[in-house]
Parts: C-alpha cells; sequence; structure tokens
C-alpha cells in the first residue's frame, strides 16, 4: 500500500508548479532590471573593495560574525528586518533591538531589509511604503543619522514597480545576481555574492576576491547566520574567517556599504 506521506494530491502539486512559475518570474524581472537601469554611478578601478554585509539579521551574526570582522579591524553592514525581532526559527533565532544597538554601538552599519519581509513584487507600492517607513522609524530609534540608509532586498527579488520609490527612499538598494560591481553601476541594484556552506562551496569563493584584485570593483558579500552548525542560507565562523583574513591579505579595502558608498565618491543628492 502506498505512503499516504508521499502521495502528491493535486492542491500541492499546483502549489509548487505556482511557486516555480513564481521564482521563474523573479528571476526574469531581476534580469530586466539589470538589464535598464534606472541610474547609473561609476566604479572605481583603483582599488579593490570588498563589503560582507547580513541580511535578516541572526543573532550569530552579531556574535560570530561582528567578532570575526572586528578582530581584523573591519565592520559590516547589517541589514535589519524588524518585523523578524527576537523570532526563534529552526537553527537560528533573529536579532533583538539591544542585539542591533550593540552593532551600531560597535561601528557596524544598520541598513533596512523592510519591515515584514515581504517579496517585494507581492505587495503594492502604498503598502510598502508604510512598511519601509515604519522599519526606518525602528532603526532610528537605534541608530539616528540625517543620511539615508542602505537596503537589500528580502530574498533579493527586485520590482521595476518600486524602483522609483526605492531610489528615493535609500542611498544604495542591495540585491544577489553572483557579480562584481565594475564600471557604470545601478546603485539601486548592486550584485552580491551568498556565502553559505558546504566548506568546498566557501573555500571556492575566494576566487571572487583573485578577480576582484585582477581586475578592481566593489564586490559585496552577504549570508545570513554565523554558527557551528549553520542554516543552508548561512556559514560557519571558520569559513566567515576565512574570506575576510583573505580579503584583507590581498591588499582589499573592507568597508561597509556606506563607507565603500563614500569612497567611490557617491554623494547624497543624486537625481
Amino acid at each position: 500500500m502506498p505512503d499516504p506521506s508521499r502521495i502528491s494530491t493535486p492542491s500541492a502539486g499546483l502549489a509548487r508548479l505556482s511557486a516555480r512559475l513564481d521564482q521563474f518570474a523573479g528571476r526574469l524581472e531581476n534580469r530586466l532590471i539589470r538589464a535598464v537601469p534606472r541610474d547609473v554611478m561609476e566604479v572605481p578601478s583603483e582599488e579593490p573593495i570588498v563589503s560582507f554585509t547580513f541580511d535578516d539579521v541572526p543573532a550569530s551574526a552579531l556574535e560570530a560574525g561582528a567578532a570575526i570582522l572586528e578582530a581584523n579591524g573591519a565592520r559590516g553592514t547589517y541589514y535589519i528586518a524588524a518585523g523578524l525581532e527576537g523570532r526563534i526559527e529552526p537553527g537560528r533565532t533573529l536579532i533583538d533591538r539591544a542585539g542591533c544597538r550593540e552593532l551600531a554601538a560597535r561601528g557596524h552599519e544598520l541598513g533596512c531589509h523592510s519591515f515584514a519581509h515581504h517579496d517585494l513584487r507581492h505587495v503594492d507600492g502604498t503598502t510598502l511604503a508604510e512598511d519601509l517607513a515604519r522599519n526606518g522609524d525602528y532603526l532610528d530609534t537605534i541608530d539616528p543619522r540625517p543620511s539615508r540608509r542602505n537596503f537589500a532586498y528580502p530574498y533579493n527579488s527586485g520590482s521595476l514597480g518600486k524602483r522609483a520609490l526605492l531610489a528615493r527612499t535609500f542611498r544604495s538598494c542591495r540585491a544577489g545576481g553572483e557579480g562584481i560591481n565594475r564600471g557604470p553601476t545601478d546603485p539601486a541594484f548592486l550584485q552580491a555574492v551568498e556565502i553559505r556552506q558546504p566548506q568546498q562551496h566557501v573555500l571556492g569563493l575566494a576566487r571572487w576576491i583573485d578577480a576582484l584584485v585582477a581586475d578592481p570593483g566593489w564586490l559585496i558579500f552577504f549570508t545570513h547566520d554565523v554558527s557551528p552548525q549553520p542554516t543552508a542560507h548561512g556559514c560557519t565562523p571558520p569559513s566567515f574567517h576565512l574570506l575576510v583574513a583573505y580579503a584583507l591579505a590581498r591588499g582589499c579595502q573592507v568597508l561597509t556599504v556606506d563607507a565603500a558608498l563614500d569612497r567611490m565618491g557617491l554623494r547624497e543628492g543624486r537625481p
């Protein structure tokens, strides 16, 4: 007799198909955004710049990730989604307000990851504007700043229809894309490379640093938790330390996203 747990119902099959189609549509939209930039900044080619960033921000990204960066004289950018504050999930606990305050006090950058952490393609403009303002208010109570913050797309998923709102609200917006930012670059859709296990994958990421040194630009890494037993979207402390130390050993400038934009000359007030 068939195992009932292995029987796929029509509704389950339709749900999986719908999810795949949505992922495919998201990839197409991201490609279109990259192909038709809204704004362009010039990434200088004089020196290799690396930024280490964290999404959602599990508590381990503070406890282990920040400590590793600081031990190497560097700081990171932490994209906070306040709606996830303190949430306990399988394999990780999300950072709370006290953790955010500690990050800021230790010189790390707090960026925005939206409040509710929804795929931006699936919320309307008014809802998104309210969500971003709510997250901004949360961050301002912890780390007030006069200029615009930087943003990372939840799920690395962009939205053509929300580009104008995001460009007005944030200094830069980071996606995924597995690439180095070089030459003419849209600051509202920066490319980044994911750090995740297994170890063999992490070791392979050193090639991105080698490529950056050979042809300078701006390499942004992103991950989530930094834990001895990481989730599928995180890495171990030795893996993270390896990449930070290697970037510095190869002569890269390791900067927060905000500091990198300053160094590259992207000033506030751009259209």
